[in-house]
């Protein structure tokens, strides 16, 4: 009866450390998390269209990351890159400008960087023989985050969405005003 209480015993303890480790590996930080994307809305476009888009992306406090336009030359620019179908480009891109911030590593020397939240915003454009359907678009963000005393490895943030290419509208006739319409203009 005793090798039974020893054997529940250390089937027990065994379970009882397995649970352990995956707990600790869900409670492990799986690396810093500098910036996220929000959501972006599913844009629609016509072939032959285009549409406004923007990103809007969110720097985690106490964090910063340098802008499109560094002030330095050897600064890592954060820069939106697409991987695109045939049916949809992307173009006009605009970045913000940056705040223009001295920090205490150096500071009489002032760096273009974003925090908090900041748009990029462009234009989809569908070509005249862009088939219609919805089609996922991967984008990154290529950035590098610093904090008041160092900076750290350049990083990609990936991220996903749509653009829907309808089709071409007939166009609508505008409403002619008549003699009696109270919107005649003379």
């Amino acid at each position: 009866m005793k090798s039974y209480r020893l054997i529940f015993f250390l089937l027990t303890l065994g379970l009882c450390s397995c649970l352990f480790l995956v707990a600790q590996e869900e409670s492990a930080p799986q690396g810093r998390t500098f910036v996220t994307a929000l959501p972006t809305s599913t844009v629609v476009v016509s072939p032959g269209g285009r549409t406004p888009v923007q990103f809007t992306f969110r720097v985690q406090n106490p964090y910063h990351i340098n802008s499109n336009r560094p002030t330095l030359e050897e600064l890592i620019p954060t820069q939106l890159h697409f991987s695109l179908p045939g049916e949809v480009a992307i173009g006009k891109m605009q970045y913000p400008a940056g705040t223009l911030m001295s920090f205490p590593f150096d500071p009489n020397v002032k760096l273009s960087v974003y925090s908090g939240d900041f748009i990029v915003r462009g234009v989809v454009v569908a070509p005249t023989q862009a088939s219609t359907g919805t089609y996922t678009i991967h984008a990154e963000l290529k950035y590098q985050a610093c904090d008041n005393n160092s900076c750290y490895p350049p990083k990609k943030l990936p991220f996903t969405f749509n653009v829907k290419v309808g089709t071409r509208s007939a166009g609508v006739k505008k409403a002619r005003p008549t003699a009696t319409s109270p919107h005649i203009h003379n």
